[in-house]
């Protein structure tokens, strides 16, 4: 009887095992990315189509070999210094009292990061953020204590306010009214303008650092602070898995703790466009009739070069830059169509 015991007990397994199998293999047919063919390092994509310029900056640093960290702020001060991007730093549109206030972090394969918010008269938030991390014991450094330091360390004090600018303000000023419209980041110059540019790269070595900088929300109320500067929300990265950036409505993504979320589902075994899926269908879950009027989405990057986006609305596009391609512009998948 042993014998046939065993023989039974060992079809069953076979036969267990198999379904297992399938299933395993259904499962990774779902979550592999479509970017999969483009693995491949040195590697830096970011958001939106100011994100070309940024990245071709970035991989001036990657392609001679240099630190991803070092890649990710050189990027991102491109469209920093950039009077005709209305969303991120000179040039951004200001809070409904008029003042350009800028927000950033920054975060690097060792975990190390550093950020800033409600930051004033300083054209590179980034650096400032970059300078808190490496120099020192906090993350975080808000409003005037923010300046007092980018001051003390040489920073240069300007005026961010461009005419435009100011004329755009002081038009919105006629009505007063803010809210949020979807994919307005895309329309240079439009009353309702806001976003961020997130950045991520993978370098030579095979290391993870991702950016971000924002001028937040146009006409936003003085003092509101959005993801952009949330290590864990706008930004995070774990050397091990991958790192992933948001951009959209800060105040739903820091509610999921969005980017953080991103980085644990591909720790589960996500791809890069799965696990920003997922973490845009949790917001959409816990608010479906909000979703339908705002816009969030998220990019990641794998620790194999795989990269993926995905939104709730469509409009949002992400920048590539490898070896093969320098300008490589495409759209993100999302939710609604």
């Amino acid at each position: 009887m042993m014998p046939q015991l065993n023989r039974r007990f060992f079809l069953k397994v076979s036969a267990l095992s198999a379904t297992l199998l399938a299933l395993d293999k259904n499962k990774a047919a779902a979550i592999i990315p479509c970017q999969s063919a483009a693995a491949v390092k040195p590697l830096v994509i970011s958001t939106w189509n100011f994100g070309v310029a940024a990245n071709q900056a970035a991989w001036q640093v990657l392609s001679t070999g240099g630190l991803a960290i070092n890649a990710v702020e050189t990027g991102v001060k491109v469209p920093e210094a950039d009077p005709e991007n209305h969303s991120v730093g000179y040039g951004g549109l200001p809070d409904r009292d008029g003042r350009v206030t800028l927000d950033a972090c920054i975060m690097d394969h060792l975990g190390n990061c550093g950020s800033v918010a409600g930051l004033e008269q300083i054209k590179h938030p980034i650096a400032v953020a970059r300078m808190v991390m490496d120099k020192t014991p906090h993350v975080l450094l808000v409003g005037d204590g923010a300046l007092q330091f980018a001051l003390e360390y040489g920073f240069k004090r300007e005026d961010l306010l461009t005419k435009e600018s100011e004329k755009a303000w002081k038009e919105w000023l006629k009505t007063g009214h803010y809210k949020p419209v979807i994919n307005v980041e895309q329309m240079p110059g439009n009353e309702y303008n806001h976003d961020t540019i997130g950045i991520l790269a993978i370098d030579a070595q095979g290391n993870i650092a991702g950016a971000c900088t924002t001028s937040g929300m146009a006409y936003k109320m003085h003092g509101r602070v959005g993801d952009s500067p949330i290590i864990g929300a706008g930004l995070y990265v774990d050397n091990e898995i991958g790192g992933a950036t948001a951009t959209g409505v800060g105040e739903e993504v820091i509610r999921n703790v969005g980017s953080f979320l991103v980085v644990e589902l591909m720790r589960q075994g996500y791809s890069p466009e799965e696990a920003c899926k997922e973490a845009v269908m949790r917001i959409i879950k816990k608010k479906p009739e909000k979703a339908k009027e705002i816009q969030v989405g998220f990019l990641a990057l794998n620790k194999k070069g795989e990269y993926g986006a995905y939104s709730i609305q469509k409009g949002f596009s992400f920048a590539v830059c490898n070896e093969q391609q320098k300008d490589l512009l495409l759209p993100g998948k999302s939710y609604f169509s």
